[in-house]
């Protein structure tokens, strides 16, 4: 994994099984394009699909399902952002404008960051009909298999961010049931995974 070269962070990708830190701050997910600067506060109300923080010892995190983690690190500037990219999300481009935010908010440049891509539906799983499929150019007839984490992997790579900086992690939360919960699989019933990251104090 891309971060796991850097020392200055903690992180993990969420798992049916893993616990995040008690204090994790999160935000209320809504498909969107929003990403929103944490500043060290304990807790969060806004509505958004990206968190972003430069204080040590604050963990941050997203809720998934299905949909695709993102986690970002800038070592240069001591920066972090959580991102949550369902489909809707990742029409608008969320994982770019998180980093639009790291720059304006921390001076990033997409250069230095380190990206790794968690768990999520894989292609296998991820069929979609024709209307979701012109939202990332594919013009179909019928049904397609979207894959999500490659998509925002090259929307990664035009930001700016090195490829050789970017993991991406395998896998399908719909067809491991005894490893990921998938909202897919279980509807209603589907729990949550939380991936979080944090700079060490």
């Amino acid at each position: 994994m891309a971060l796991d070269s850097l020392n200055f962070i903690e992180y993990e990708f969420g798992t049916r099984h893993s616990t995040p830190p008690p204090d994790t701050v999160t935000i209320h997910q809504v498909h969107s394009g929003l990403a929103i600067a944490n500043h060290g506060r304990p807790a969060r109300r806004e509505s958004g699909d990206a968190l972003l923080e430069n204080m040590p010892g604050v963990a941050i995190g997203v809720k998934t399902a299905d949909c695709v983690p993102i986690l970002l690190a800038d070592p240069v500037r001591c920066a972090v952002a959580a991102v949550h990219a369902g489909w809707r999300g990742t029409a608008v481009s969320i994982v770019q404008a998180a980093i639009r935010s790291m720059a304006r908010e921390f001076g990033t440049r997409p250069e230095d960051l380190h990206a790794g891509i968690g768990p999520s539906i894989g292609e296998c799983c991820f069929e979609v009909g024709p209307e979701v499929a012109r939202e990332f150019g594919v013009i179909v007839p019928g049904r397609a298999h979207l894959r999500l984490r490659a998509i925002n992997a090259r929307q990664l790579e035009a930001a700016g961010v090195p490829a050789g900086n970017i993991s991406v992690a395998g896998g399908c939360t719909r067809c491991q049931p005894a490893e990921y919960h998938s909202y897919r699989r279980d509807r209603e019933a589907a729990g949550r995974m939380v991936s979080w990251i944090r700079i060490v104090v």
